[in-house]
């Protein structure tokens, strides 16, 4: 694992870094163990719970799925853009805005597994794409400093995060 200093990304983002529960194999290793779990996990649910919400104002699963894909979208444009030196300050989204006009629980779901494949897929030979001085770089999104090397790590956590919701809130 690259050493990550907690200076190089926001703390609001703390609980994506903590989830990899100290995970030594690297941002490589993550992305593609992350995937892999969340294929596990998503596979197998029941078209009743993939509308389910446990609260009246939380998503689906559905639209949980189309979140992590929406997301991990801005965090590769921002790994990108970083990479390549372009100091332009990124703006952060509206998640919630992003999931209400996204149409997820009108979707297959098989379309929106295989979606979540692709995106991540793409991240992967991204990642894979820069040396290691890339993952030093830094820039600037949703108004704070954050490095490469962190947004690769966050990029995991996050998918981990909810994966994590899912199985404790929507699968019992």
């Amino acid at each position: 694992m690259l050493e990550l200093s907690k200076s190089e990304y926001a703390s609001f983002f703390q609980p994506y870094i903590d989830i990899l529960d100290g995970n030594s194999k690297g941002i490589i290793y993550n992305l593609e163990d992350s995937l892999n779990t969340a294929l596990l996990i998503l596979e197998d649910i029941s078209k009743a719970k993939q509308l389910y919400k446990y609260e009246v104002d939380k998503w689906t699963i559905k639209e949980l799925v189309q979140h992590i894909i929406d997301s991990e979208r801005v965090f590769g444009y921002r790994a990108l853009t970083f990479s390549r030196n372009d100091t332009t300050p990124l703006p952060g989204f509206d998640e919630n805005q992003f999931v209400q006009y996204s149409n997820a629980n009108d979707r297959s779901y098989g379309e929106l597994l295989e979606e979540l494949k692709v995106v991540r897929l793409s991240t992967i030979l991204l990642f894979k794409s820069f040396d290691i001085a890339d993952f030093e770089k830094v820039g600037v999104a949703s108004g704070k400093s954050m490095s490469l090397k962190a947004l690769g790590y966050i990029i995991s956590g996050h998918l981990l995060h909810h994966l994590k919701i899912i199985e404790e809130r929507y699968l019992i």
